[in-house]
C-alpha cells in the first residue's frame, strides 16, 4: 500500500508505523511525505486503532528532508515550492492532531525534520546512542515548518540553545531539552515503548482522543495562520543565494563559501 513506509497493527490495537527507507537513513522524500500523510489520516479514522508507535528501519530514525527532494525545490517555480512546502506542512500536522497516542520509539540518529518528527510524537522514548541536531542551517536554510512542533516540545528558552546553532547533541541533553522523556539501552528500548503503550489500552478510546485535543488547544498555538508563515518561511529561505550555496555544496562535495578557512 504505501512505498516508503511499513505499518502493521497487533491484535490488541496497536499500529507500528514504520519509515521504510534504511538505505536513505529514512530521509524524507516527496513519497514519504504522501504516505505519512496517508497513514496519519487512514490510522486516526481506523476505530481498531488505539495507539501508535513511530519508528524507523535499519541504523537512523530519520536523516531529516532527502537532499535529493530539497534539490529540486531550488531548480522549482516559486508556485511548486509552496505546493511542496505546504505538503511538508500538512504532513506534520496531520500527525500532531492524530486522535490517538502516537509514541516515538527513536531508535537511532535524528536531525532536520527527523526531530521534527519526534517533536510531534505525544511521547518520544530513545536510545542512549541516539544523537539529534536541527542541521537546517549548515545548508544555508532553516528549520521552518518544523519549528511550531519544536518549540511547543521544547519551549523556546531551550530551543534557542539548537534551533540555529545545528550543533549536534546527545541523547543526554536531548532529555534535557525535553525532545526525549528518557533514554534507554537499545536492548530495552522495546519493554519501554511497551511499557508506555499499555496504560491507553485500559482508557476509553474517545475520552483518550478528547484529552489529546484539549491539550493540544491549550498549548502552543499551531493554527492555519501559523503553519502558512511557516510555509512562506521555508519556501523564502528556498530562494536565498545561501540555500543555493549550501545545498550546491553539499553535492559538490565541499565546504560552503561561509565557513572560515582560518
Amino acid at each position: 500500500m504505501f512505498e516508503t513506509i511499513a505499518v502493521t497493527t497487533d491484535a490488541r490495537g496497536v499500529a507500528t508505523l514504520t519509515l521504510n527507507r534504511a538505505d536513505k537513513h529514512n530521509a524524507m522524500s516527496a513519497q514519504m511525505i504522501t504516505d505519512l500523510t496517508q497513514a496519519a489520516h487512514q490510522l486516526g479514522t481506523d476505530d481498531a486503532v488505539r495507539v501508535v508507535v513511530l519508528t524507523g528501519a535499519g541504523k537512523s530514525f530519520c536523516a531529516g528532508g532527502d537532499l535529493g527532494w530539497m534539490q529540486s525545490q531550488m531548480a522549482a517555480e516559486s508556485e511548486t515550492r509552496f505546493v511542496e512546502a505546504r505538503k511538508l506542512a500538512e504532513m506534520l500536522q496531520a500527525l500532531n492532531t492524530l486522535p490517538k497516542p502516537l509514541i516515538g520509539a527513536i531508535h537511532g540518529n535524528a536531525f532536520g525534520g527527523g526531530v521534527g518528527l519526534a517533536s510531534v510524537c505525544d511521547v518520544a522514548i530513545g536510545v542512549d546512542t541516539v544523537k539529534m541536531g536541527l542541521t537546517e542551517t549548515k545548508l544555508g536554510l532553516i528549520p521552518a515548518t518544523i519549528g511550531p512542533y519544536v518549540i511547543a516540545r521544547m519551549g523556546e528558552a531551550r530551543a534557542r540553545r539548537v534551533f540555529m546553532s545545528a550543533r549536534v547533541f546527545e541523547a543526554a541533553e536531548a532529555v534535557e531539552l525535553g525532545l526525549l522523556a528518557r533514554i534507554v539501552p537499545a536492548a530495552d528500548l522495546n519493554d519501554a515503548v511497551e511499557a508506555e503503550v499499555l496504560p491507553y489500552l485500559a482508557c476509553a478510546p474517545g475520552a483518550v482522543a478528547s484529552a489529546k485535543q484539549l491539550v493540544r488547544q491549550l498549548g502552543p498555538r499551531i493554527d492555519d495562520a501559523v503553519i502558512d508563515h511557516t510555509i512562506r518561511e521555508l519556501v523564502d529561505r528556498w530562494e536565498t543565494e545561501e540555500a543555493k550555496e549550501g545545498i550546491g555544496a553539499f553535492f559538490e562535495k565541499r565546504k560552503p563559501a561561509w565557513i572560515s578557512k582560518v
